[in-house]
């Protein structure tokens, strides 16, 4: 099929990019270049530069390109920047995104695909999380992603628009091959800040909380390679040929990893040290949060290929050491 990648030269975008092409798809890029590289992105992948709140744009492109299917990974993700700048957040996380699914209609475009993610869970009232658990988010990031999958609910019923929306737990990890992987500006994921540190592109890393209820006193997360994610929004095509149809996955691997067992694979994996300076707790941070995705295994018939977070860690570390300034159009 033709698909509109939005927000296609991102981190998880990026990836999604190259497996689409290896599943004999055709993936057509949308990017307004914000926060995506140029250089994430292979030869011969076709780019529009622009932004998914331009209704012109995006109804010009799913004309001229036929699109088929959208996905959607073009929102921004920093949980503190959306606390103390919630209207960037609103306007192109939830404002913007309306403006794209309306210019899909006018298109005749009713496939879509949704990054969304566990944050708009809040803090779980049982573990591992389930699809039916309330959804209750504590920050402006988190009420973005339930907004828009409200509206995706809404629309479903009333028009026909068929779409998945995927909640992720920590994506991580990078392309097997080492060829793309993870380069943020800020960074703020734990992974490629404990490499930073391990190879001393950062004097330490600071970890936040080591007073949880938790067996190492640690935050526990699950973290699911950036890979397995980008297959199950691939796997789930052939569910959107029904008109309406509402789905809703959660993607982790299902396994709880402690910030410190993190910090011990990324120094397995580099023989180097990780510098720690222990910090206090931050506010919001929950003690525990892991995916039950049962319903996206059965359903889909999703396999995780990189299970453990050594694993994962390992795939980073082989992006980052060939790339220790990141892409070369930062």
């Amino acid at each position: 099929m033709n698909v509109l990648v939005v927000g296609g030269a991102g981190y998880i975008g990026s990836h999604c990019v190259r497996q689409l092409t290896a599943a004999g798809h055709r993936p057509v890029v949308l990017d307004n270049f914000v926060y995506g590289h140029r250089g994430a992105l292979a030869d011969g992948v076709t780019v529009h530069g622009g932004d998914l709140g331009d209704e012109s744009v995006v109804k010009r492109i799913l004309r001229a390109e036929k699109i088929d299917v959208v996905m959607h990974f073009a929102a921004f993700c920093y949980v503190g920047e959306s606390v103390t700048d919630p209207l960037k957040y609103y306007l192109n996380n939830s404002a913007d995104p309306l403006h794209m699914l309306n210019a899909m209609l006018s298109a005749g475009v009713k496939k879509f695909v949704f990054s969304s993610t566990c944050a708009t869970f809040g803090v779980p009232t049982t573990l591992p999380i389930h699809e039916n658990l309330p959804q209750a988010p504590i920050n402006p990031y988190g009420q973005t992603k339930l907004d828009l999958e409200n509206a995706l609910r809404a629309l479903a019923t009333a028009t026909g628009l068929s779409f998945a929306a995927f909640r992720y737990f920590n994506a991580a990890g990078a392309a097997e091959d080492g060829s793309i992987g993870e380069d943020h500006t800020p960074e703020s994921h734990l992974i490629p800040l404990a490499i930073q540190a391990a190879t001393g592109q950062r004097p330490h890393l600071e970890l936040y909380g080591t007073d949880y209820p938790t067996p190492d006193g640690t935050c526990l997360r699950d973290y699911v390679h950036v890979d397995d994610l980008s297959r199950a929004h691939i796997a789930v095509f052939d569910k959107l040929a029904q008109p309406g149809a509402a789905l809703f996955y959660n993607l982790g691997t299902g396994r709880a990893t402690s910030n410190r067992e993190v910090i011990r694979a990324v120094e397995k994996a580099t023989g180097k040290k990780v510098k720690v300076i222990e910090k206090p707790r931050r506010p919001g941070d929950p003690p525990a949060l892991y995916a039950d995705s049962a319903k996206a295994q059965r359903e889909l018939g999703w396999k995780i290929k990189f299970p453990t977070i050594d694993s994962i860690v390992a795939t980073a570390w082989k992006w980052h050491s060939a790339h220790p300034q990141g892409y070369a159009d930062r």
